[in-house]
C-alpha cells in the first residue's frame, strides 16, 4: 500500500510539472537545469548566451523521467540515465530566468521500499543541483538559467 502510495504521489508530481510547462515557442533555445534553485550569472550586455546542460538519475532497473528544458518530457529510461542538451537564452529569456528541471521516477531502494531516484543537473560542467532520492527530500532538481 505505501509503494502505491508513494508512486501515486511521484506521478502527480511529475504530472504537475507537465502543466506548468512553457508553450512549443523558442524549444531549442533554453538550457537544462537540477535541484537546488539558485542562478547563473547573466552574459554582459544582454547578448545571447549558450548553456550545455547535463541531467542525471541514478539508480538501477528502469523509471519513468520527467524533465523541462526547452519543453516538458516523459520518458520511461534504463537507469542510470544521462541526458545532455545545449539551450541558448536570448537578452529577455536571460533576465526573466528559465528553470531547467527533473523528477525522477520511483526505484526500489535497498531497504525493499519505493523511493525517489537521486537526480543532478550540471551547467557548464559545473554541478547546480542535486538531490540524493530517497523517502525524505523534494525528489526533484531545478536551477534557473540567467
Amino acid at each position: 500500500m505505501r509503494r502505491t502510495a508513494t508512486t501515486v504521489a511521484l506521478l502527480v508530481t511529475a504530472g504537475l510539472m507537465t502543466a506548468c510547462g512553457s508553450g512549443d515557442e523558442g524549444k531549442k533555445e533554453r538550457a537544462d537545469k537540477g535541484t537546488t534553485t539558485s542562478s547563473s550569472k547573466p552574459a554582459a550586455g544582454g547578448q545571447d548566451k549558450t548553456y550545455e546542460i547535463t541531467l542525471q538519475v541514478g539508480g538501477k532497473g528502469t523509471s519513468r523521467v520527467g524533465y523541462n528544458l526547452d519543453t516538458n518530457h516523459f520518458e520511461q529510461v534504463t537507469l542510470p540515465w544521462k541526458k545532455s542538451d545545449k539551450l541558448t537564452l536570448n537578452g529577455t529569456e536571460r533576465k526573466v530566468g528559465i528553470t531547467v528541471s527533473i523528477v525522477p521516477g520511483a526505484v526500489e531502494l535497498p531497504n525493499g521500499q519505493l523511493g525517489a531516484a537521486p537526480c543532478s543537473i550540471t551547467v557548464d560542467g559545473e554541478k547546480v543541483a542535486e538531490d540524493p532520492g530517497g523517502v525524505d527530500g523534494k525528489h526533484m532538481c531545478e536551477y534557473t538559467l540567467h
